[in-house]
């Protein structure tokens, strides 16, 4: 058993470092790197500002959204389950949600205008 995780790791390590490209140059001058328009200079950039709030925002919804997936079986579990379990369990998933809703309100993270 110890010599079947031992060849795991080490094949898994292997495999990590070929996957990480142990070695490998890269060559990308200006030309590669550069936006390619018919031959004639580019118009705009072809990097567009990346939104900072779009992201925070689009974080914050996937935090939420898992914490309100682990409400959803709840339901399942009162018959099932303890009614006093599944209550506590309830209450302390919505106190979470609370508690880290009034953090990034507090932050300024919910703010649309700064």
């Amino acid at each position: 058993m110890l010599n079947l995780a031992l060849l795991y790791f080490f094949v898994s390590s292997l495999v990590l470092c070929l996957a990480l490209g142990v070695g490998v140059k890269s060559d990308k001058g200006r030309e590669k790197t550069s936006p390619f328009e018919c031959g004639f200079d580019p118009f705009k950039s072809s990097r567009v500002p990346f939104s900072i709030r779009f992201f925070l925002v689009t974080v914050i919804f996937l935090v939420f959204d898992v914490e309100v997936a682990l409400l959803l079986p709840l339901g399942l579990l009162k018959t099932s389950a303890d009614p006093l379990f599944v209550a506590l369990s309830g209450l302390i998933l919505i106190m979470v949600l609370v508690l880290g809703l009034l953090h990034e309100w507090n932050q300024g993270a919910l703010n649309w205008i700064y």
